[in-house]
């Protein structure tokens, strides 16, 4: 269009050459003409301009949404040692993630996201906290309200060098991506986030270090990355009844986490995964609930997972497209001077093995079929209250825990899943806290021996 306009005004500047002095009536049109099409050219000038500031806004300078929906039917049964059970054989939920993302284009990025988890036709009020601690490590794994809460918050600095070497790296601080770690990932069908599942699956605010060793090493695709984290705090709240709003309080601890997540190697197909933690603080309660959590002394946790995507080259499509991961996990508490920790005034260790293995379904075209088998230890503690089951974690049973699921796509924003979880519980006190109710007794007549939960899952993801 604006090529036009130029051609036309060059023609009309030359047919006023040509017939000034023969056409005083044409010389009038074609000026007018000329004053029309120079006021088109601004118009058009000023369209592309607002187009180009659309396309720009389009295309990341404003913030950016997606949506996460999901509703789920869950039949969940407790087997306890007695024989008798408890059952739900029809719990109804939904849960929404709202995803946001801004790049400014300066290195540094922004992402979120917003959430409410709900039972059909109820509010349930969370357990998660009493009068001397307030914490959210299920805030949003946890059926609640239909009130919006926040999951995820951070912004996220990189850069190709690290002080002028070949070292790329990130920086990030915020309400960390700490659920859904590498593992509890596949049977979900979500990328995966920071921590590996094995040892850590829950929420917490903090930061993290990533430094990528590869160019400064022989260790194919090595990284290393530095988590630190609260879990709890120690601060009073707002409008406290002494008037010390934010001061520390004595009957409440800073639950604080650091970790080291090492990968060595990383080819693409096959990878090896490494993770310690050291928590300080862990609570619990002792023979007197009614006096609170307490501060039962320090848990390390580590773990090393091997994953392969894919198996062998080019053997088959089937191969091609299966993925395969194995991990070992080792706990070791550390009791406060006269604390019983996990019911032990010694120092405990516990151990855990995850296995799974995804593949193509052998029945649809598009579909994945998974299984996945845990061990836990008699002292094996975890930190993974945020993983997604109805009936606690697997990856703290401290027994056998087995699954199977299936997921399918329908459409390109629509999915549909179907999962069922088992466990078989050697010992109390798998998805308890640090104190008394996390002591490893073997199954009475009232503890939960076996738990199981069939979930059907429908979710819109766009």
């Amino acid at each position: 269009m604006k090529k036009a306009v130029i051609t036309l005004s060059v023609l009309s500047a030359f047919a006023l050459s040509a017939n000034a002095d023969n056409n005083t009536e044409l010389k009038k049109e074609l000026t007018d003409l000329k004053s029309k099409l120079t006021k088109l050219e601004k118009k058009i000038s000023k369209v592309n301009k607002k187009a180009s500031q659309a396309r720009t806004m389009a295309n990341g300078n404003h913030l950016k949404f997606d949506v996460d929906f999901r509703t789920t039917m869950d039949n969940i049964e407790y087997e306890f040692g007695n024989g008798k059970t408890a059952k739900n054989s029809s719990l109804l939920a939904d849960r929404l993630l709202i995803n946001m993302k801004y790049d400014a284009g300066d290195k540094v990025r922004f992402y979120g996201t917003a959430a409410f988890n709900k039972a059909f036709g109820q509010t349930l009020n969370s357990q998660s906290s009493n009068m001397n601690h307030k914490f959210d490590w299920v805030t949003n794994e946890a059926l609640a309200d239909d009130g919006l809460k926040l999951k995820e918050a951070y912004w996220l600095y990189s850069n190709k060098t690290f002080f002028g070497t070949d070292v790329a790296w990130t920086a990030s601080i915020g309400r960390r991506p700490s659920v859904d770690g590498l593992g509890a990932n596949f049977r979900e069908g979500n990328r995966r986030k920071s921590a590996i599942a094995s040892t850590v699956n829950v929420q917490f605010d903090g930061a993290s270090f990533k430094w990528n060793t590869n160019k400064i090493t022989p260790l194919k695709g090595s990284w290393v990355k530095l988590c630190l984290g609260r879990g709890l705090t120690s601060a009073k709240p707002r409008f406290s009844n002494d008037g010390q709003d934010y001061a520390k309080s004595e009957s409440a601890v800073n639950s604080n986490m650091i970790g080291m997540i090492f990968v060595p190697y990383d080819d693409g197909q096959y990878s090896l995964h490494t993770n310690y933690a050291k928590s300080k603080d862990m609570i619990g309660y002792d023979a007197n609930p009614a006096e609170g959590f307490k501060n039962f002394g320090d848990l390390d946790l580590s773990t090393v997972m091997l994953k392969a995507d894919g198996l062998g080259d080019g053997i088959n499509d089937f191969l091609d497209d299966t993925i395969v991961f194995a991990s070992y996990s080792q706990s070791k508490t550390h009791p406060k001077d006269g604390m019983a920790m996990l019911g032990s005034t010694a120092s405990e260790t516990g151990n855990s093995i995850w296995a799974g293995v995804q593949m193509p379904c052998p029945i649809t075209d598009d579909g994945r079929l998974g299984f996945e088998y845990n061990k836990g230890s008699k002292y094996w503690r975890s930190v993974t209250y945020g993983e997604d089951t109805m009936v606690g974690s697997k990856i703290a049973a401290r027994g056998d825990a087995k699954e199977i699921y299936w997921i399918k796509p329908l459409t390109k924003s629509l999915s549909m899943s179907a999962r069922y979880t088992q466990i078989d519980y050697d010992y109390t006190g798998s998805n308890a806290f640090f104190g008394l109710g996390g002591t490893p007794n073997a199954i009475g007549d009232n503890d939960v021996k076996k738990a199981k939960d069939f979930r059907l899952l429908f979710r819109y993801k766009y």
